[in-house]
């Protein structure tokens, strides 16, 4: 057996809940840490997309 590391993005979702869906997968989970946080809203999203379609 070796520890392994892996980064996993997500949305909406608590450390708790993916501790628990990754140990019903059967993977045990050694630790959890957030690293990064930020808050998306609508009017960023349109924005970006907005600025992707001038470039072209």
């Amino acid at each position: 057996m070796k520890n392994q590391n892996y980064i996993l993005k997500v949305t909406d979702a608590k450390k708790a809940e993916i501790k628990k869906a990754l140990s019903d997968a059967g993977i045990k989970v050694r630790s959890i840490a957030e690293i990064y946080s930020e808050d998306i809203t609508e009017e960023k999203g349109r924005g970006e997309d907005a600025e992707k379609e001038d470039k072209g």
